[in-house]
């Protein structure tokens, strides 16, 4: 036997299969929206659906490639990987023309790309570079502060391209910082500055602050122990005080008013209950309407009369899982979303397996980000997540999301397949 053919045979080909299996049924969602009776061509390239087999083939074709490699090259040039991709990041602020308040695409003919959706997989694989060689245990603030640095730098890139969702994604690789040693406290941190972000903007300022401060100094109590145990507990809460000032005055505002669009403003005021303009919630209400028209098994498929009116917006992208609700009922979205979990489970089972801490880390980031996107997107399709335009993976309709989430198959794939060679 070959060391091709035996390679090839130890390619994970269940969770090959998945992906192909996500991939196919998420071109047979956007069919169902295109569906038109007596006026339909499966092979009409002007449509979404055409665009989108084209953005399959080509897609299919950029894994086999990566298949093919050599994984040296995967594991060896990680760096060169990311530094272009933080190039064409920084080109695309210059040259991307404005798409609905975003300059996040490059036009080329008649088709667009995203970089920032592109640069995921390549972030991952320098995260991975960096931890496995220079910072395997995180157990310095240098290594930390490189590690969030190399997530940042993308996220802050795109941000200036006003395309603010594809940027909160690459925060779910701190997932993988987690796994691989950061304090636990760090998460917990994340989730209360995450809290005070949604407090403040319900309520206002100095509110929150002045709450805070009363929550802070019942936590703190009586003296218990001792003196100094109490004194260093107050030093920790009075500078967890501070530091929730200065985010609340200096970033929560400047960030909320000046970064995101009003439109997604509006969408988050939504979500905490204020009063908005009328309409300003409509893609969420009927969002609601047409999974819950579905009922429990559905209206069967191309038989959904709520994709067909066109009554909810971005249907084929940021909604595609209301396709789903409306033709397949519950049990149909609650099987994709089973089948999502085993998905992510495969992956992450692939990652502990590794002899190498390259792939592991690498893994994780994988799993971090298809995560994100899942609970994101169908958070923002039952109203429990603001809408913020994250695609469903391999479902939604975009070709450099799905060649994005093919790369981060494929890699890990490829690296996988080489686990007892790979030792880095």
């Amino acid at each position: 036997m070959s060391i091709r053919e035996d390679r090839a045979q130890r390619i994970d080909w269940l969770l090959l299969v998945m992906t192909l299996a996500l991939i196919t049924f998420g071109w047979l969602m956007i069919i169902a929206v295109n569906y038109r009776e007596g006026a339909f061509n499966l092979f009409d390239f002007n449509t979404q659906h055409g665009r989108q087999l084209v953005w399959i083939g080509t897609g299919m074709v950029i894994g086999l490639v990566v298949l093919l490699l050599d994984y040296k090259f995967l594991t060896g040039l990680p760096w060169v990987f990311y530094g272009l991709m933080i190039g064409l990041l920084v080109l695309t602020v210059f040259i991307a023309r404005d798409v609905k308040g975003a300059q996040a695409w490059i036009h080329i003919g008649s088709f667009t790309l995203q970089p920032g959706e592109l640069t995921k997989p390549f972030t991952a694989l320098a995260l991975a570079a960096f931890i496995s060689t220079f910072g395997s245990s995180l157990a310095t603030w240098r290594a930390r502060i490189i590690s969030l640095a190399i997530i940042l730098l993308p996220s802050a890139l795109i941000i200036l391209q006003h395309d603010t969702g594809t940027a909160i994604v690459y925060l779910s690789l701190v997932l993988v910082l987690y796994r691989e040693g950061f304090p636990v406290t760090f998460p917990l941190l994340v989730v209360y500055f995450g809290v005070v972000t949604l407090a403040i903007i319900k309520w206002g300022d100095w509110e929150v602050v002045v709450a805070i401060a009363g929550i802070l100094l019942a936590i703190a109590g009586p003296m218990s122990t001792s003196f100094k145990q109490y004194r260093k507990r107050i030093f920790r809460l009075a500078g967890l005080l501070i530091a929730t000032v200065i985010f609340g005055l200096f970033v929560v505002g400047p960030v909320f008013y000046k970064v995101l669009q009003p439109h997604q403003q509006v969408r988050i005021y939504a979500m905490l209950g204020k009063e908005v303009s009328e309409g300003a919630n409509y893609n969420v209400l009927q969002s609601k309407i047409a999974l819950s028209s579905g009922g429990v098994s559905g209206k069967g498929y191309l038989e959904g009369t709520m994709a067909k009116g066109e009554f909810v917006p971005e249907q084929s992208t940021d909604f595609i899982f209301t396709v789903v609700g409306e033709e397949f009922g519950f049990l149909g979205a609650a099987v994709l979303v089973l089948f999502f979990v085993l998905f992510l489970l495969r992956i992450l089972y692939l990652s502990e397996r590794q002899r190498s801490h390259f792939t592991r880390v690498y893994g994780y980031g994988v799993a971090s980000i298809l995560f994100f996107h899942l609970v994101v997107n169908i958070g923002m399709t039952i109203g429990m997540v603001p809408v913020i335009g994250i695609p469903l993976p391999f479902i939604s309709y975009g070709g450099s999301s799905l060649w994005a989430f093919i790369l981060l198959v494929a890699i890990l794939l490829k690296l996988d397949a080489n686990r007892m060679l790979v030792l880095r």
